[in-house]
């Protein structure tokens, strides 16, 4: 939940984000694992786990039959090859396509160096109650 928080902590308020709640998001891990429609992977370095990668089936009327879903890592292991790994792990060179915050110009960098290009969709998503301006890649 770390990774999360750090991705989107110029995005949403502070407390909003500190006042996650880990036993909900547990049961929806739980929940996401159970119902079998996404590949989770993890990227561990000296026993910590540092980051994750989430790929799913992409969902009707989408450009792409396969959705990076989600994508974090620890702030502290940025630039260490671990998101590139998890990218390299759970999707190869798949086409695929996904969604992410505007306002995120190093995961705009990331993904560029990955292929993926804004396609022209975009539409609003709420992170803890905060609305953001979100934008989908997609190669």
């Amino acid at each position: 939940m770390q990774s999360w928080r750090e991705a989107y902590a110029h995005l949403a308020p502070a407390q909003a984000l500190a006042a996650l709640d880990v036993v909900q998001r547990v049961s929806r891990w739980v929940d996401i694992i159970r119902d079998g429609g996404s590949e989770i992977w993890v990227a561990v370095i000296d026993s910590q786990t540092v980051g994750w990668i989430t790929i799913g089936r992409g969902r009707e009327g989408t450009p792409r039959s396969t959705e990076l879903e989600g994508l974090y890592v620890l702030a502290s292991h940025y630039g260490t090859g671990a998101g590139q790994r998890l990218v390299e792990a759970g999707l190869g060179a798949e086409p695929a396509y996904l969604w992410m915050a505007a306002d995120n110009p190093r995961a705009h960098a990331f993904y560029r160096r990955n292929g993926f290009r804004p396609d022209g969709a975009s539409a609003t998503h709420a992170i803890v109650g905060t609305p953001v301006h979100i934008v989908r890649l997609v190669r």
